[in-house]
């Protein structure tokens, strides 16, 4: 198994899919960045990982939060070679509630603004940074790893912010590993269908068996780790380049 001899910053890592990203990345010997705004729980999972993992309280939608941890990242005394962006937030709405008011703008804007610009953000920046860097094999300076939802194609009713932002972000794919191709540079990202998350951990038995059943193979729900198993798949095979990769079991979800 390849070691990760190189710096990595992964954003909503202290929970999550992002947590389970930290965990695999610190074990395969990458000094890792986590950036998060979960203070207790960032603190502790770069504690108990040790080594050169840290924790940096970091607000993806804002610049100077973000420079800081890339700061922080590349101040490893190893190159910055890997970025995971993990960080978002649901919203559920329709665009006209039952008794007629109109979605409200500022739950859209917030939903977009931390999914898709704070994606962004992370990735001009990471990426800047990469730039900076020695190339190696092949060129490249480093791989940057996002996350969308299968609900960019298969947005539900409710679903119009997030899946907006989410597909802001398979839309921005293929563009940005066009940009960066000049400096060695990868972009990919992960759609994922239903994750066994804390959210869904909560639900009644009998209605996680029902989201199970509607999953054509293998009948579960993903779990954080296969994503982040997924995510350092891409790390490390240098030819994924612009690809948006549905990582659901073959799901396709319904209206509601």
């Amino acid at each position: 198994m390849k070691s990760f001899d190189v710096a990595a910053v992964v954003t909503g890592g202290a929970s999550g899919l992002g947590e389970a990203t930290t965990r695999a990345l610190a074990a395969r010997g990458a000094a890792v960045t986590i950036l998060d705004l979960q203070d207790e729980r960032g603190k502790a999972l770069a504690d108990e990982l040790g080594g050169h993992t840290t924790f940096v309280r970091t607000d993806v939608t804002d610049e100077a939060s973000v420079q800081e941890a890339i700061a922080d990242a590349t101040g490893k005394d190893r190159p910055l070679r890997i970025a995971v962006n993990c960080a978002g937030i649901g919203w559920a709405e329709r665009v006209v509630a039952k008794n007629g008011s109109p979605h409200s703008f500022e739950g859209f804007t917030k939903t977009v603004m931390v999914n898709l610009v704070g994606t962004f953000n992370v990735l001009r920046q990471a990426a800047a940074a990469m730039a900076a860097t020695e190339p190696g094999e092949d060129g490249e300076r480093g791989v940057i790893v996002n996350t969308a939802s299968i609900a960019a194609y298969d947005g539900q009713i409710g679903q119009i912010a997030y899946s907006a932002s989410k597909g802001g972000i398979v839309g921005m794919t293929l563009p940005a590993a066009r940009d960066l191709a000049n400096v060695g540079v990868r972009v990919c990202t992960i759609a994922p269908g239903l994750v066994d998350t804390p959210l869904l951990a909560g639900l009644p038995e009998e209605a996680r068996k029902a989201l199970e059943a509607g999953i054509p193979f293998p009948k579960r729900l993903a779990r954080p780790e296969d994503f982040a198993e997924l995510a350092l798949d891409i790390v490390e095979h240098g030819y994924l380049n612009g690809e948006v990769i549905r990582m659901d079991g073959a799901l396709r979800m319904a209206p509601r």
